[in-house]
Parts: C-alpha cells; sequence; structure tokens
C-alpha cells in the first residue's frame, strides 16, 4: 500500500494518530498497521536471500522504518530520507535511530555513492517517476537498489481500501509492480524481481469513527447513504481484539534489485 496524503475528516476517530489539526495522520495509521502485520515477517527471507551483504543502508521515504530496522546491518550506518514529522518521529523513537534526512527525495542533498545498498519501501516515487527516482537512487548506491512496490491486483493509495468493494474505492487495480516495470526505461530490468504474500493487519478502536474516516476520505457528503452500510461493511470483516477489533487485508509486494554495474 501506498498511503496518499489527502486531508482527512476533521473528526479524528478516537484512538487514532492525529496531526497536529487534529485530523487523521494517514501516514500513521499505516505505520500503525504495519506494526500488527506480517509484512517484514514475510518479506525479510526474500530480502536476505536477495541482498546477503547490506552494507551502509540509505532508506527513502523510510516511513516508520519497520523494513530498514530489520534490513540493516547492525555494524554499519543507516540513513532515513523523510519528509513527514510524525514518520520522523517514529524513527528517531528507534533504538538506535536511523540518521534523518528531512527531505523528500527530489531534494535529499545526499553525495553519490553515499551507502553500499538503497531502499525505497512502499512509496509512491517508483510508481510515478520510475525513471529519473531509479537514476537518483542508482547514483546514491555504491553497490545494490531495492525497491519494495505494492503487487496486489487491487487498491494501493487509501489505508483499508482493500476491504471495500471497487465501486466503493474507485482506485485502479493494476498491480503496481506492472506499472514499475512498464515505466522503466529499456535495458534497465532489475536483476532480481521476486514477490512476496503478506498481510495487512489494523486495529481499530472504534468501527464507526473508522467508517467516518474513510467515507470523509472517499469524499461521501454527511448524507450518503452509503455511509452506513460503511459500519455494516467492516464490522462484518472485524475480528475482535482487545481493546476493538481487527480489520485485514490480502496484500503482496515485489522485491526489485538492481546491481551497481547491472
Amino acid at each position: 500500500m501506498i498511503p496518499q496524503t489527502s486531508p482527512a475528516a476533521s473528526a479524528a476517530p478516537q484512538g487514532m494518530a492525529r496531526c497536529g489539526d487534529g485530523a487523521v495522520d494517514p501516514l500513521e495509521l499505516y505505520a500503525g498497521g504495519i506494526d500488527t502485520s506480517d509484512y517484514v515477517e514475510q518479506l525479510m527471507p526474500l530480502l536476505r536471500a536477495a541482498v546477503p551483504r547490506v552494507g551502509t543502508l540509505l532508506d527513502v521515504g523510510a516511513g516508520g522504518g519497520q523494513l530498514g530496522s530489520a534490513m540493516r546491518d547492525r555494524i554499519a550506518a543507516w540513513t532515513a530520507v523523510e519528509p513527514s514529522p510524525s514518520m520522523r518521529r517514529r524513527l528517531g523513537a528507534l533504538v538506535p535511530p536511523p540518521a534523518l534526512v528531512n527531505a523528500g527525495w527530489q531534494d535529499a542533498d545526499l553525495p553519490a555513492s553515499c551507502a553500499d545498498t538503497v531502499l525505497a519501501a512502499n512509496m509512491p516515487a517508483p510508481l510515478t517517476d520510475t525513471a529519473a527516482f531509479l537514476a537518483r537512487c542508482r547514483r546514491w548506491a555504491r553497490r545494490t537498489v531495492v525497491w519494495v512496490v505494492p503487487a496486489q491486483r487491487g487498491p494501493r493509495g487509501l489505508c483499508l481500501a482493500g476491504c471495500l468493494p471497487r465501486e466503493w474505492h474507485g482506485e485502479d487495480e493494476t498491480p503496481g509492480v506492472d506499472i514499475v516495470l512498464r515505466r522503466l526505461p529499456p535495458g534497465d530490468r532489475p536483476a532480481i524481481l521476486v514477490r512476496s504474500d503478506w498481510t495487512f493487519r489494523l486495529d481499530v478502536p472504534d468501527l464507526p469513527r473508522m467508517a467516518a474516516h474513510l467515507a470523509d476520505r472517499l469524499g461521501w457528503a454527511e448524507g450518503d447513504p452509503r455511509r452506513p452500510e460503511l459500519v455494516l461493511h467492516l464490522a462484518a470483516q472485524a475480528l475482535p481484539v482487545p481493546g476493538g477489533h481487527r480489520l485485514s487485508v490480502s496484500r503482496a509486494s515485489a522485491i526489485l534489485v538492481w546491481r551497481k554495474d547491472s
């Protein structure tokens, strides 16, 4: 999933992470779901096989840092490029934390060959600026570039869109990896491409408030008859957990690896 950052509901669901103005932070919401998902567990064996020597790591669009923290070489430097204040707070709370670069990838002032491995996981750039972003990652990498991109045939933007019927979420359901491969310049196919299934799990303390948040993100009017239907739709899928309910979405990721001399 690649969370979008359009404005969220003004009334934040109880227990959910908020921005400074009280709105739900979609990046924090997604990062919280990754905390309770098997994303890292499922991807790490494939990453270790594909990149046995990580060395110094540059984690671009690091988000909550879950994958970078698991992948990093414990005796080598780890740097995270992350423009979101809430995600930088998460990264700064890790032990040990990465060195933080407060910038998006276009503005990150980093020298060439600044890391052995460059990682970009679940961020928009591989899908939206494929060629330019690959060129930038290659410039920063001494040895290896690794992208992790959505591979499921389904939505990849709005958090929990996978719980909704297509006519409600309205997203393109083309696998993200297909878009990336289609947009790569000739001769720039990755040296390694592997796929892993995993499950996104989000614990929700208040289903009606979560439904209201999703409806607001979808742009539904206050009186839209789909709003009460959405509450029932989520409730039918939710499993009880301490403190609320858990919603789950089947996901898949593709791992793309380039060697510097490829």
